[in-house]
């Protein structure tokens, strides 16, 4: 038995027992892959897949029990490669972080920038999802964490690191009746209007529409996106009032449109860093997240995420504060 074969196998299953699939995700050749799965079943003496002609059809009972354990078996051997790249002071990697359209295009940049200056030799990979499918790609190991942002709940599916606080903004052309508010709208003045937002509104248990129905009010989701860039440009086109992060909007380029506060009742978000558990991680993504979250210190975060200690994270920042310390 092969580490190679126990990553065959963990492709062949998250492929849907698609073997030519499997094949191209870890960059073997079909028929190689196919002469790996069987000598790893002669060698346990049992069927891992229920065969159908000679496509597989279905992972068997005892290759379900195997399969979990060769997902530990992989992350261990992950965890001492990258344990043992650190103790070398090791500079070269790769780092995949999953995460949505605003977080990629508006946070991640400057903070990117300084990895890339410090890391040269760190090929980084971004890979923006919508917000429902962040936490399932992070689960399906695409990714060595997630940025991903929620209004109160801590999310699930690792260990949650909290990164900055942030709120939501109305925003509409200059000429549009409340660009001339000089306050944030409220609930009642946004509701009969068309308002354009994140894909997650269409959802029951969307902040923003839990918001208004609290104050017993139906709000009007003309379009819902999940890039910002396009909600900025529905407002622009007159499709509707815009109500999106405030970091996806900046006033040098997007002076024509007017930017304001969200109603109070409208829940403050919270961006989270998802990182999967007892995972030990290269320095160089620690050195990303302390550039996302300042005030996290580096000795905590290791033990945390190697399952050693459960810190009391400090405070996290504002918008505003974060971004002050990651541009100056």
């Amino acid at each position: 038995m092969t580490l190679t074969q126990l990553r065959y196998l963990i492709a062949i299953a998250d492929s849907g027992f698609n073997i030519t699939l499997a094949a191209e995700k870890v960059h073997a050749t079909q028929p190689g892959l196919s002469k790996q799965l069987k000598q790893l079943e002669d060698e346990l003496g049992f069927l891992l897949f229920q065969r159908k002609g000679r496509s597989l059809e279905a992972i068997t009972p005892a290759g379900r029990d195997v399969l979990a354990h060769a997902r530990r078996v992989l992350a261990e051997a992950g965890n001492i490669r990258a344990y043992a790249a650190n103790e070398r002071g090791e500079k070269q990697g790769r780092l995949t972080l999953v995460t949505t359209h605003t977080q990629a295009r508006f946070v991640l940049p400057p903070a990117i920038a300084e990895l890339a200056r410090k890391f040269p030799d760190v090929s980084i990979h971004l890979q923006p999802a919508s917000e429902g499918e962040v936490l399932d790609q992070l689960a399906g190991g695409l990714a060595d964490f997630a940025v991903v942002s929620t209004a109160g709940d801590v999310p699930s599916g690792g260990l949650a690191v909290p990164l900055y606080r942030w709120r939501r903004v109305v925003l509409v052309p200059a000429t549009h009746e409340l660009a001339a508010l000089g306050r944030a709208p409220t609930l009642a003045e946004l509701a009969p209007l068309p308002l354009v937002s994140y894909e997650s509104t269409n959802k029951p248990e969307s902040s923003l529409r839990r918001a208004f129905a609290d104050a017993g009010l139906e709000p009007q989701v003309a379009m819902t996106a999940r890039d910002a860039d396009l909600i900025k440009t529905y407002v622009r086109a007159g499709l509707g009032v815009g109500l999106l992060a405030e970091m996806a909007v900046s006033a040098r380029d997007d002076a024509d449109l007017r930017a304001l506060p969200a109603p109070a009742a409208v829940p403050e978000c919270v961006s989270w860093a998802v990182l999967p558990r007892e995972r030990v991680l290269r320095d160089y993504a620690l050195d990303l997240l302390l550039a996302l979250a300042p005030q996290l210190d580096r000795s905590d975060l290791k033990r945390a995420v190697a399952g050693h200690d459960t810190p009391a994270w400090p405070a996290p920042p504002t918008w505003v504060e974060l971004s002050q310390a990651i541009t100056n």
